[in-house]
């Protein structure tokens, strides 16, 4: 007798983790939030249904352009930054 073998949904929901898509930094914006604590960013998605869309998004931590993120959702994108935020008046 085989042993039964799970299917795909139950491996998934099994996982301790959940389904990520790769997008590497393209641009930098600026830094948002109240204290500044978190850094807007332009992203392109490299895998998935929305491969090759470019989103905004918040990020907190430090990163540079060209790093790599790993978004879990990639279809609700980040308010865009006023000029205040941007450094200007």
């Amino acid at each position: 007798m085989k042993p039964q073998q799970k299917t795909n949904k139950e491996t998934r929901e099994s996982s301790l983790f959940t389904i990520a898509v790769p997008a590497t930094v393209e641009e930098i914006v600026g830094r948002t939030g109240t204290r500044g604590e978190a850094i807007q960013v332009r992203c392109k998605v490299l895998d998935g249904r929305d491969r090759g869309k470019i989103l905004r998004r918040n990020v907190k931590g430090p990163l540079k352009v060209g790093d790599t993120l790993m978004l879990r959702e990639t279809e609700i994108e980040a308010r865009r930054m006023n000029q205040k935020g941007k450094g200007g008046k």
